[in-house]
């Protein structure tokens, strides 16, 4: 038996203003708190680095670190494949939850996990165990909370209402940056190193349980059987299909979020280490960039979407690249010529509007691209596959690049390269903008 939109009184009750709004707001606080729990290792790699890897050369801390971190990515299609599924299956928001208290698991591994010097290796196993977790559930998170949101929008909103899916992954950054900034303002180096890095991930745990009951409290956008008012999903087999059916779609889907997720990255997670080992600029001055970034992300997300409302996704998402392209050399150029705090705000707020200009309207047209009985797996499978491979290990490729060239161009490079591969595709994207597309299948 198909999964197909709800109908009648169901149907009514999804666009009611006050479930609108509860949609929006359920799916961009949990979100954000996920991906809090998720991205504000990165802004303590510097700290951990000399904890968990103490034998390894200041460069090779920095490496090991940023390559566990990327180990978190290589789960998320894993996640996104089965916490996929299990949405198509059984409701979307059934595996919303199911995903923030992975996340909170996850997130009490690090809070707890040993050094080096107080249990040798068990402490880096149990730091890329964590790691592992995090990204299962992550991979499952955007999928399943993305496709809430289009099912939810009316046909002429839906670039709206999916953008803040980007506009809460860009809040969760900023808050990181936020804590971490002020512990690093408040205690000292030994304090930082002894316990105050501890901080942020007992802090993720403690979210968990507000996210969760925020999330029970959302209208569910599967059909249900009128007698038990469960999710159908008899006969349904999404990742079977998927790749059965449409392998296609998921390719260019993923071509197509390459551009955003190296520059989401680069630009939102690798600047901060960036600017102060290579431009020499202070911890707190970098940390404030990344503030910056999800402030601008979190602001001008809902802006991009009702702009890609009215002139369509892939206008906005060409020239948005085309101009990104052409500033990143002179944005790097003047940031190295003379680095000042000043002039990286002003870099990264650039180039901010442009990656949201681009990754809004874009991570609207994943769920855009399958019916409704496997959307939410093949979003799933499209971003998990994608953020994986040119996403999560962007850090640990720039690092290295820097260090084999010698070059501080080697981000701009990389990321230009990344951004043209990933604009080609969209000549063989149809743009759905305004489209009904809960009638591709009943």
């Amino acid at each position: 038996m198909s999964i197909a939109i709800t109908a009648g009184a169901g149907a009514r009750s999804l666009h009611t203003p006050s479930m609108r709004r509860r949609v929006i707001a359920g799916t961009t606080i949990g979100n954000a708190l996920e991906f809090f729990d998720f991205t504000v290792f990165t802004f303590l790699m510097l700290v951990i680095g000399p904890l968990f890897f103490p034998a390894a050369s200041s460069y090779g801390q920095l490496l090991l670190t940023t390559a566990t971190f990327g180990v978190g990515f290589l789960m998320r299609p894993v996640g996104g494949m089965l916490i996929g599924s299990y949405a198509d299956r059984h409701g979307r928001r059934a595996a919303m939850t199911l995903t923030l208290w992975l996340m909170g698991l996850g997130c009490g591994l690090i809070a707890v996990a040993p050094t080096y010097a107080q249990m040798g290796l068990a402490g880096p196993v149990m730091m890329v165990l964590a790691r592992l977790i995090q990204g299962f559930a992550a991979g499952g998170e955007v999928g399943a909370s993305t496709t809430l949101l289009v099912e939810h929008a009316p046909p002429s909103r839906r670039g709206f209402y999916s953008s803040w899916q980007f506009g809460s992954q860009s809040l969760g950054v900023a808050l990181g940056a936020l804590v971490v900034g002020g512990l690093t303002a408040a205690l000292t180096a030994e304090q930082m190193q002894a316990w105050g890095w501890r901080l942020p991930f007992v802090i993720g745990i403690l979210t968990v349980p507000v996210g969760a009951y925020i999330r029970r409290n959302l209208e569910e956008t599967l059909t249900t059987d009128e007698d038990d008012h469960r999710p159908r999903a008899a006969g349904n087999q999404p990742l079977r299909r998927i790749f059965a059916e449409h392998k296609t779609e998921v390719a260019k889907g993923i071509l197509l979020m390459i551009g955003g997720m190296v520059c989401a990255q680069i630009i939102g997670f690798y600047m901060p280490s960036y600017a102060h080992r290579e431009l020499g600029l202070p911890a707190t001055s970098t940390l404030s960039a990344s503030v910056v970034v999800g402030a601008v992300g979190f602001l001008f997300a809902p802006l991009v979407g009702m702009l890609a409302d009215r002139v369509g996704r892939k206008r906005v998402i060409f020239w948005s690249r085309v101009v990104t392209v052409a500033v990143l050399l002179p944005c790097f150029q003047w940031l190295i010529a003379e680095p000042s705090s000043a002039r990286l705000m002003t870099v990264v707020a650039l180039l901010s509007i442009l990656l949201a200009l681009q990754s809004a309207p874009g991570i609207t047209m994943l769920p855009e691209l399958f019916p409704k009985s496997v959307r939410t797996t093949g979003m799933s499978v499209v971003y998990g596959l994608g953020i994986s491979v040119f996403g999560g290990f962007a850090q640990f490729f720039v690092t290295w690049l820097l260090h084999v060239t010698g070059n501080p161009m080697a981000p701009a490079w990389y990321l230009m390269v990344a951004v043209a591969i990933s604009t080609v595709v969209l000549f063989w994207i149809r743009d759905r903008t305004g489209d009904d597309i809960d009638n591709q299948e009943t």
